[in-house]
């Protein structure tokens, strides 16, 4: 799930460069950089990929502050789209 994560944000950023650099502790928001619209890009990306829904009533901004992080997050959730 995490290698799935780094793909989408290479794919975001469309910057294949950017995959070599990321690392499971890579910070989205302060490293990756994404604009407000890439955010959104991503996170619809995120749902699609894994089949998720994700739940803005638990998700914060914590999460985002790793790839890990995000994945954890992600595997607890499991708010499968029907």
């Amino acid at each position: 799930m995490i290698q799935a994560v780094m793909t989408i944000l290479s794919e975001i950023k469309a910057s294949p460069e950017l995959m070599s650099t990321l690392k499971p502790q890579t910070d989205i928001i302060q490293e990756v950089g994404l604009d407000s619209l890439q955010m959104i890009d991503f996170v619809l990306a995120i749902e699609d990929t894994f089949g998720l829904e994700i739940d803005f009533e638990t998700f914060d901004y914590e999460h985002m502050s790793s790839i890990e992080k995000l994945v954890t997050f992600l595997e607890k959730e499991k708010v499968t789209v029907s």
